[in-house]
């Protein structure tokens, strides 16, 4: 995922941001030493990276990453002992600021990939959830370890609970048992388990495939799948997808995808 015509942005050593001449941005948990374990500095980090790529119009797609043997240790274990001691309101503004970063991340107006090797657990598996697609190694372990701190997964739940369905997740918030890629595949967690071999080149083929499409119409789509999943079937639903259609279809990137296909040529996104 680099590029030698980088831009880098780094918002601490902890976490980096790649942005390449391509439009796809990599931002990557650098704490290898720490099994990439988030605190409340890394999350204000993430959190304000999130932001970068969903306002730069030059930022496609984003793949969240990590140095090292896990993809993410979950919680810090000094930012835990630090929580031990916080009083409610601060306990429950630390919270609020780990809900807001995962919120970002999941209305990110933008395609968001995961891409992890080894341990994902905690809120780490938060992370995961968010992302729009995820691919792991074969290799990797999943874990929702709260209750076995006497805590619960609180604010990563809806996420999680999106991705896996309830009763799923009711087995694994309660138990904390590891899981493995396959499972987490099959339950669906992840997009996709592949070999060690195969991570990059998966990944790699995802954002080729994602940057061949409309950027406008991709941002689009995944919004309306947000807007749609829980609506009910009827006329109002039916129109409101027939207007959106119809809008996209006169739009000027709809304009410039349909004409490129007519005329058996390469619309403009790709040619830049």
């Amino acid at each position: 995922m680099t590029d030698p015509t980088i831009e880098i942005l780094t918002g601490s050593d902890d976490v980096l941001y790649h942005l390449d001449n391509r439009g796809v941005a990599t931002i990557t948990l650098n704490r290898a030493d720490k099994h990439n374990a988030f605190d409340e500095h890394m999350i204000s980090t993430l959190t304000k990276l999130f932001e970068t790529v969903a306002r730069d119009h030059k930022a496609r797609v984003l793949v969240l990453m990590s140095e090292g043997k896990n993809f993410c240790a979950g919680a810090d274990l000094n930012w835990m002992k630090r929580m031990a001691s916080y009083s409610y309101e601060e306990n429950l503004a630390d919270a609020n600021a780990l809900a807001n970063m995962l919120h970002t991340l999941y209305t990110l107006p933008k395609p968001t990939i995961a891409k992890i090797q080894g341990a994902a657990f905690g809120g780490a598996v938060g992370l995961v959830a968010c992302c729009d697609i995820a691919i792991a190694s074969r290799l990797s372990k999943f874990c929702l370890s709260e209750v076995k701190l006497g805590l619960i997964p609180a604010t990563i739940s809806p996420y999680v609970i999106d991705a896996m369905g309830d009763r799923v997740a009711r087995r694994y918030f309660m138990t904390a048992e590891v899981f493995s890629a396959q499972r987490a595949r099959r339950l669906g967690l992840l997009s996709e388990a592949v070999t060690e071999e195969d991570l990059n080149r998966t990944v790699d083929d995802l954002v080729t495939q994602i940057l061949n499409n409309g950027p406008l119409a991709v941002a689009a789509a995944k919004q309306l799948v947000f807007d749609v999943k829980d609506e009910p079937l009827g006329e109002e639903l039916m129109e409101k997808t027939s207007l959106r259609i119809a809008t996209t279809r006169v739009s000027a990137e709809g304009q410039e995808g349909l004409s490129a296909f007519l005329e058996k040529r390469t619309p403009n996104w790709r040619s830049e």
